[in-house]
């Protein structure tokens, strides 16, 4: 009896010892679910701290006060620009679009993520003008078939399908697809097609688009060169171009997964209690084939470089000749500006080795080698993957189908076949050897390419590399919100591998636009390098002087700069520079400006167009002049941080006292700055 009443004790025990295997097992895995799943605020309040995350912040000083003057010079808004409201409100005889249209107009889109983003806006303005009812459009087919999740299909890859729709009710007639009928017809390829040239004229779509249009109620348009209407438009279609301006910035929202992807990170940079800095790189194989910019790479980057410029003057992309003096190139701004330079700006400007420092590219060209100068500059860079899991970077990618083969191996020849039967047919051994089995090829994205030595042309793209590409779009999405929201923006370079402004350049007109007091660099690459020269043998010991000047000239380009981009920049892409059109002057701010005496450092900067004046409903917000005593205050600290540009400000100079100027000429100095451009 004892032995049996000890069997069930014991078989008791293991009941309750596997039963509580069983809720353990299952309380791990619901907390795991729960803290991937979870939206709540409690875990993206944890998510921001960041400590989850590669990057670890390093600062010297966590006080950074907004009222000290030196916060305003690197930090504070531009003074001269506050004056600017947006505003892209229809202001003339504007009428609701009817329900009787001309037709149907269907779009295909192809290009990078800027010309995606400048032929949406141009398509909706061409449905306006020809009363036409606009169907949503395809953006770059691989995105609808090629490998990524059935979950989104084309526009909704990338925006807000109902967004977009709710958001241009008032403006034109949308619809997701196109009747039946004509989707059959479509089918059969019996609609007429119009391949679209670049930056076409109002007059194309009225005198041979319209009439197509009216005979078989639905055209299609290919756009392929990013912008198919021509960016400065007659006076009298001015309400044309405010739409543009409601397309590309209130119309134009990112899916929701990108969008709370996008906010996360915000938050997390926010997380940190100090402002921070982004920054394009803008270098990319394309861009440096079109400018003869290869000779600033070396080995195999060259003959990459030269492979594609050959490639575009086959097809007309470029003209001049293969070979290009990379060094004039650079001297003369056409070349983008490396990491290191921009480094050594942003050193010399004033900003510390602890700034945070966003870093927007979807392609490095020369790998991330290049970035190593600029890390060794700040300690506090980082980009979307530091500040990211690989989970949350999967989750906007949706349920992708799983490609099997990865790298297709082409059919045997027939000799390889005869080998391979032989060596199935033969005897006991010897025998020949099977004939070896294909090796797949890898490729790596950031600037080795196997296939020069091998092959005069380029690989297929294969459907991991399609599918990567339509993965670049979501990240330039992430990108492009942060610059946009940004403290500060700084570009490497802002004309892409057609010689059109590209991604940098719809930053910069979108931050004209919102916030156009944001304190936004407007490079003059020429002038850069100039400075650049003169330091070449010393590049990272830079003496005062030198500091003063390189100063001066990035604080009067944040003014100067306007011009420029509104000359240059305007008339190939309105949405780089939409000012006056979609801006207006805030009344008071306009009457407080012409009040005060000439020597005032906030006039409003000429050369920007006639501005509207806001209309009163608009909240004025009271801004007052600067004040002369805040530039009293000493910045020597300012000074002694960029003296040598690698050094952190914490540590001890000896030589400091040789090198840097008298209190005053410090004081002097500091308060023409406060004074100047960006004041």
């Amino acid at each position: 009896m004892k032995g049996e009443g000890k069997m069930v004790f014991k078989s008791k025990l293991k009941w309750v010892g596997l039963v509580g295997l069983v809720l353990s097992a299952f309380s791990l895995c619901t907390h795991f679910l729960l803290a991937r799943y979870t939206d709540d605020q409690a875990i993206s309040q944890y998510q921001s701290a960041i400590t989850i995350f590669s990057w670890r912040p390093i600062f010297e000083n966590a006080d950074l006060s907004s009222l000290k003057p030196l916060y305003r010079r690197l930090w504070g808004p531009v003074r001269r620009l506050e004056s600017l409201h947006p505003h892209a409100n229809p202001r003339g005889n504007y009428a609701v679009p009817v329900s009787q249209t001309n037709g149907y107009i269907f779009v295909r889109i192809r290009g990078d993520f800027h010309e995606i983003r400048s032929s949406i806006s141009d398509v909706v303005v061409i449905s306006r003008l020809l009363n036409a009812t606009l169907v949503i459009p395809e953006i770059q087919s691989a995105t609808s078939s090629k490998g990524i999740s059935s979950e989104f299909k084309s526009f909704a890859y990338l925006y807000n399908e109902d967004q977009f729709m709710a958001a241009l009710a008032k403006d034109v007639n949308i619809v997701k697809t196109l009747p039946k009928n004509l989707k059959g017809a479509r089918r059969k390829k019996e609609i007429p097609t119009f391949n679209v040239p670049h930056s076409a004229s109002p007059y194309f779509f009225l005198h041979h688009v319209l009439p197509v249009l009216n005979r078989h109620s639905v055209v299609e348009l290919v756009v392929s060169e990013g912008g198919c209407l021509q960016a400065i438009l007659p006076p009298h279609l001015e309400d044309y171009q405010r739409l543009r301006c409601r397309v590309a910035f209130h119309a134009l929202r990112f899916r929701q997964e990108v969008q709370e992807l996008a906010t996360k990170i915000l938050n997390r940079l926010r997380a940190t209690r100090r402002p921070f800095i982004a920054y394009d790189l803008g270098i990319t194989r394309d861009v440096l084939a079109y400018y003869g910019c290869a000779e600033l790479f070396q080995d195999v980057h060259t003959e990459l470089i030269q492979h594609r410029r050959s490639w575009m003057l086959k097809r007309g992309i470029v003209k001049g000749n293969l070979t290009v003096n990379s060094e004039d190139q650079r001297l003369n701004g056409s070349c983008p500006l490396m990491p290191e330079e921009v480094g050594i700006l942003l050193r010399a400007y004033g900003y510390s080795w602890d700034t945070v420092i966003y870093v927007s590219a979807r392609e490095v060209f020369g790998g991330q080698k290049k970035l190593i100068p600029f890390h060794a500059m700040f300690e506090n860079v980082v980009d979307r993957t530091s500040l990211t899991s690989a989970w949350e970077l999967n989750k906007i990618y949706g349920r992708e189908p799983n490609l099997v083969d990865k790298y297709p191996r082409p059919p045997p020849s027939a000799k390889e076949e005869i080998k391979s039967e032989a060596w199935k047919t033969s005897g006991p051994r010897p025998r020949p050897l099977p004939p070896p089995p294909a090796r797949p090829k890898s490729y790596n994205i950031e600037g080795w390419w196997g296939w020069v030595a091998e092959s005069d042309n380029e690989p297929e793209t294969t459907v991991m590399e399609l599918r990567t590409n339509a993965h670049k779009l979501l990240w330039e999405a992430i990108d492009y919100t942060i610059c946009v929201e940004a403290d500060v923006f700084i570009p490497g370079f802002d004309r892409d591998g057609k010689g059109h402004p590209n991604f940098a350049s719809l930053v910069m007109g979108h931050r004209m636009y919102q916030s156009a007091a944001s304190k936004t660099f407007r490079l003059d690459r020429k002038k850069v390098v100039a400075h650049m020269e003169e330091i070449r043998d010393h590049l990272y010991e830079a003496n005062h002087t030198w500091i003063t000047s390189v100063r001066r000239h990035l604080r009067k380009n944040i003014i100067d700069g306007l011009a420029e981009e509104s000359t240059k920049s305007k008339s190939l892409s309105f949405l780089s520079f939409p000012v006056p059109e979609c801006s207006c002057l805030r009344p008071d701010i306009e009457a407080l400006n012409h009040s005060s005496s000439a020597s005032t450092p906030s006039q409003f900067p000429a050369g920007l167009g006639a501005m509207h004046p806001c209309p009163s409903w608009i909240n004025n917000s009271t801004i007052s002049l600067p004040n002369d005593k805040d530039t009293d205050e000493d910045l020597d600290d300012d000074v002694t941080t960029s003296q040598l540009l690698f050094r952190s400000s914490n540590e001890n100079n000896e030589a400091e006292g040789e090198e840097i100027n008298t209190k005053e000429d410090t004081q002097m100095e500091d308060q023409e700055e406060l004074e100047g451009g960006d004041s």
